[in-house]
């Protein structure tokens, strides 16, 4: 399979390049199309403003270019200006870092797996969580497997939220499909001045999960079990839908 990588820590990304070998050496053709810096938060940001820079990274194990731009700049602009190659898939990852629940509406790793899903192209955006204790390299190898399980039954585009846990429950990777839970973080705002009286917010915080219960994707993980959640690109509220046409037809 043809697989175009991306991720949102950065073309040095640990996660990125266990990801590229084990593609490599299972007999797939990785692509890498990441960005230049860490772009964390990013959502699918698109950098329209400004132009964008971008280079070759030299490497043994594959075709790499890096981008001064997000992780959406990097998947759209080599599928629709660079290459003229049909992908298989899109894999953004392997985030340093979970991306559960209502984190995924911020996060670039999701954003850039969506833009390939938007191209028509089957994606996932891999994470593991910060303190885990699972290299990434069993990451990689267990997501390289599960992509071609599911490219063995599955023929059209999809977008997966693959999210890895501290440490797996039992000797093995064991998948859970889930929902997304909701999650929130306490003193999410810091500030401070400084010696030139310029004053700074800075965002961060602690983890409140306000829905972690069975079935939700921070559930699976605080049992040990890698969270698979389907996602999709349509936001539509199609009850709302329904309901607004019921009144405005009165």
């Amino acid at each position: 399979m043809k697989i175009l990588l991306t991720n949102d820590d950065g073309i040095n990304g640990a996660g990125l390049w266990s990801l590229a070998h084990a593609l490599k050496i299972r007999g797939h053709e990785p692509t890498i199309a990441a960005p230049l810096n860490q772009q964390s938060g990013m959502s699918h940001a698109l950098s329209v403003l400004r132009e964008i820079e971008y280079k070759r990274f030299d490497n043994p194990i594959c075709t790499a270019w890096t981008f001064d731009g997000t992780p959406t700049d990097c998947v759209k602009i080599y599928l629709e200006g660079m290459s003229t190659e049909k992908f298989d898939a899109v894999i953004s990852g392997i985030n340093d870092g979970a991306n559960l629940a209502t984190d995924v509406i911020y996060s670039g790793t999701v954003g850039a797996a969506l833009e390939g899903f938007l191209h028509d192209i089957a994606s996932l955006a891999v994470s593991r969580d910060k303190d885990s204790t699972i290299p990434f390299d069993i990451v990689a190898n267990v997501t390289v497997d599960y992509l071609e399980k599911i490219f063995a039954i599955k023929h059209e585009a999809f977008l997966h939220n693959l999210n890895f846990p501290k440490s797996f429950r039992a000797d093995k990777a064991e998948f859970m499909i889930t929902r997304l839970g909701q999650r929130d973080y306490i003193n999410a705002f810091t500030s401070h001045t400084d010696t030139d009286g310029r004053a700074y917010f800075r965002i961060g915080g602690t983890v409140c999960d306000l829905d972690d219960s069975e079935g939700t994707d921070i559930h699976a993980v605080n049992q040990g079990f890698v969270s698979v959640t389907p996602l999709q690109a349509d936001v539509a509220d199609y009850d709302s839908i329904v309901e607004l046409r019921r009144i405005f037809r009165g």
